[in-house]
């Protein structure tokens, strides 16, 4: 495909939000480059399984060339639809049970999809630069760097995560406000000599198992592929780099805040540690997930929630993603509304730029659109977080103590 050069976009961040606003405008002809802050595309943990949900699903099909898309959906795999809340020996309280529209939900691995997305960007992922500024010049904005770089653009867009650097210049009134909760993550095989770990009444499910103690929780669910995402990138992208593709299970210990031991961030061994013992009183099952977990996968995050925006600093610049509404982790939300994003802003360039409408109007209607439905998203995921975290006694009592009485042991501790 031609590229035009005399409307250009430069995004800050090799995220999912990123990565996906640069495959819609490629498709769209527009000359796009995205600056990476680390030095190569799998130097850390990417984050584990991604439930897509219509919005998620529809902005890569919007974004993706068909064969991409195709390869998202076949590595892929159909999300059980069901979260079990239980206590910490995994005695059901009560479960949710998601309507599943056919084709409008998917599960998917966040390394493969991220591998999915940089495909056919070759040359236009920048790695080990840094975005530092946006300098707002009279012909456009420039894109500044830590190492004293810069680039020209006709917009800029800051996809660069919960710690974005931009965010402080371009939202100066909404940097993110740092919730009580945080959570330990980890990854760990799902098949030993054959046989899964996960019993099968659970293979279906999400597992929130609520411990007596206010804040402590421990969530679980499978990741099963499709196909194997080595054979079908071979097949479909041939040369690029394919995740090996083993299931696994992916979980998360739930603490607060002020659990976390000075010193632990980036050990992996001390944070498998603080896991390993706040999980002490549960259920054997989650004692082993634990033990097995892959330690180089292990990760810390201090869960926090965005602000919303009252002013946009600079007219031809804005933000995607993390960069502007994060969220904990609570509903499946923030994957698909950076997603959401990106297709959206996407849109809005592109007519702009077919239509002749001034980008600093298509960039405002893009925010405006935006902010309504992700912080709703915020939110919800806030409140959810709040309902099953926190301090009241009563709500705790009845989860914990009260309802797992009524129901049938679901994993046997033998």
């Amino acid at each position: 495909m031609d590229v035009s050069t005399d409307f250009s976009v430069a995004i800050a961040g090799a995220g999912l939000s990123g990565l996906c606003l640069a495959q819609y405008l490629m498709r769209a002809g527009i000359d796009v480059h995205v600056y990476e802050r680390d030095p190569g595309p799998f130097v850390r943990q990417q984050g584990y399984r991604i439930i897509l949900d219509r919005y998620g699903l529809e902005a890569l099909r919007e974004s993706l060339p068909r064969p991409l898309y195709r390869l998202a959906l076949t590595t892929g795999d159909e999300p059980g639809g069901h979260v079990r809340f239980t206590d910490s020996r995994l005695r059901n309280a009560f479960t949710i049970t998601f309507k599943i529209e056919p084709h409008a939900t998917r599960q998917v691995d966040r390394l493969t999809l991220r591998s999915i997305l940089m495909s056919g960007l070759d040359g236009r992922i920048h790695y080990g630069r840094s975005a530092v500024a946006v300098d707002d010049g009279p012909d456009g904005p420039w894109l500044r760097f830590s190492d004293g770089g810069s680039v020209a653009a006709s917009v800029v867009v800051g996809a660069d995560g919960v710690r974005s650097a931009l965010c402080r210049q371009l939202i100066p009134d909404a940097g993110p406000a740092n919730t009580a909760m945080a959570g330990v993550y980890g990854r760990s095989p799902l098949w030993r000599d054959g046989e899964s770990v996960i019993p099968e009444a659970l293979r279906t499910s999400g597992v929130l198992a609520i411990a007596d103690r206010p804040g402590r929780a421990f969530f679980f669910t499978s990741m099963r592929f499709g196909e194997s995402p080595r054979e079908a990138f071979a097949r479909v992208t041939p040369g690029s780099y394919a995740p090996t593709g083993d299931d696994y299970v992916m979980w998360g210990m739930l603490l607060r805040q002020e659990e976390v031991p000075m010193g632990v961030h980036g050990n992996l061994l001390a944070l498998r540690e603080l896991a390993a013992r706040l999980s002490a009183d549960f259920h054997p099952l989650i004692r082993r997930l634990v033990d097995t977990a892959e330690l180089d996968a292990t990760v810390l995050n201090l869960f926090a929630a965005g602000r919303r925006p009252r002013r946009w600093a600079v007219p031809r610049a804005t933000m995607m993603g993390d960069a502007v509404h994060v969220m904990p982790p609570f509903g499946a939300h923030g994957g698909n509304t950076a997603l959401r994003d990106a297709a959206l802003l996407g849109r809005r360039l592109v007519e702009a730029r077919a239509s002749g409408e001034p980008v600093e109007d298509a960039i405002a209607r893009y925010q405006d659109e935006m902010v309504p439905y992700a912080f709703r998203a915020v939110d919800t995921a806030a409140g959810m977080m709040r309902r099953l975290t926190g301090d009241a006694s009563a709500p705790r009592w009845v989860l914990t103590r009260v309802l797992p009485r009524l129901h049938r042991v679901t994993v046997p501790e033998a």
